[in-house]
């Protein structure tokens, strides 16, 4: 995990300015991968003492938009932030207990991953979400009922 002098130089090399608030999310973000904005906000409070829940969500939005900070929302849940950026990893979702773990993508052309041909698109990036029941579930019995993916999504929050 990168130290303060780091977290700077990355900031700067962004051509960001260096805020303690900014530090602290970017700190909070390498931290704890996948972690919420309510997670988030907690961290940066423990790290720089009080900063408002708009101020952290400004800072995400701002990391986010300079690719220092990646923004995923798997279905049905809150947006969630990671520090790994710059490859193109998938995520895997357990259904029972929201736990999300990186998975390096495809090195070789799986059809089902791109478009079909004649799309007009030139694809740069893709979003996988593997869903399933991570190994400490997978040994229990499910305690809630398995969501439908195929079913409309109700009630996403937007962050």
């Amino acid at each position: 995990m990168p130290d303060a002098a780091e977290l700077t130089r990355v900031l700067r090399a962004a051509g960001l300015r260096v805020t303690r608030p900014r530090l602290a999310v970017l700190d909070a973000v390498h931290a704890q991968p996948h972690a919420d904005t309510e997670t988030v906000i907690v961290a940066a409070r423990a790290g720089v003492g009080a900063v408002s829940h708009q101020a952290v969500y400004d800072v995400l939005r701002t990391l986010t938009d300079a690719g220092l900070v990646r923004r995923i929302q798997p279905q049905g849940s809150v947006a969630r932030y990671e520090a790994r950026v710059g490859d193109d990893h998938h995520h895997l979702v357990c259904r029972s207990c929201g736990t999300i773990s990186d998975v390096d993508g495809a090195i070789q052309e799986t059809p089902c991953l791109g478009p079909p041909g004649g799309t007009g698109f030139l694809v740069d990036s893709a979003e996988v979400f593997y869903w399933g029941r991570c190994r400490s579930c997978a040994t229990t019995p499910p305690t809630t009922p398995v969501p439908d993916r195929n079913a409309p999504e109700r009630g996403t929050q937007w962050q």
